[in-house]
């Protein structure tokens, strides 16, 4: 099975068939695909210009799109490493039962699912770099009442999600999973019963 940076050099490889390619970076998504595989393709599609059913796209915008998925994957396995050196240090100074940030993250090793949006289309717009950031920035501070990724004040409580966990605060505006570490447990309970809320950003 190919690793991200072996699909990735398919990707730009410009003596392959334009499908291969296309396909190549589809695969990518099985390995990094940070709202998920289906709500992932279509960020990448509309931030570089083709349709989400073209097979034959222009070169460049594929190669637009891997770049931006490279840069965001660059952003979350730098965080990964920060995470793991955490970990070892606080098991090393006694600390062993982790943290509900580590349950968290537990579920999202890797990067699939990390700002999961269950609905392909719903997704925040900016640079899947910057979502990141701004969601790992949230991780490491105090928890808030709104969306980290977006400012949102709406968050609402979802059901049979296609993710792990299947249940949980998802914004209203950008749409994604909004992780149970970076709210208030106000801001949990106001999701949980649909309440507006006010966000102090």
């Amino acid at each position: 099975m190919a690793g991200f940076r072996s699909l990735a050099r398919q990707v730009r490889d410009p003596r392959s068939d334009l499908a291969l390619r296309r396909y190549s970076l589809r695969k990518c998504l099985e390995r990094f695909a940070p709202y998920g595989h289906r709500a992932t393709w279509d960020h990448l599609c509309s931030r570089a210009g083709f349709g989400a059913e073209d097979r034959s796209p222009d070169p460049v915008r594929l190669v637009a799109a891997l770049e931006e998925l490279e840069e965001a994957r660059s952003v979350w396995l730098a965080y990964e490493v920060d995470f793991a050196e955490r970990r070892k240090k606080e098991k090393h100074d006694g600390l062993r039962r982790p943290g509900t940030v580590d349950d968290w993250h537990r579920l999202t090793w890797g990067g699939f699912g990390v700002a999961w949006c269950d609905d392909p289309r719903v997704h925040p717009r900016a640079p899947l770099a910057e979502v990141l950031r701004l969601l790992i920035s949230a991780l490491e501070r105090d928890p808030d009442a709104g969306c980290p990724v977006c400012g949102g004040a709406r968050l609402i409580w979802k059901y049979d999600l296609d993710h792990e966990p299947s249940t949980g605060p998802v914004c209203t505006h950008c749409g994604i999973l909004v992780p149970r570490p970076v709210l208030t447990p106000e801001a949990l309970a106001d999701a949980r019963r649909g309440r507006l809320l006010v966000s102090v950003a």
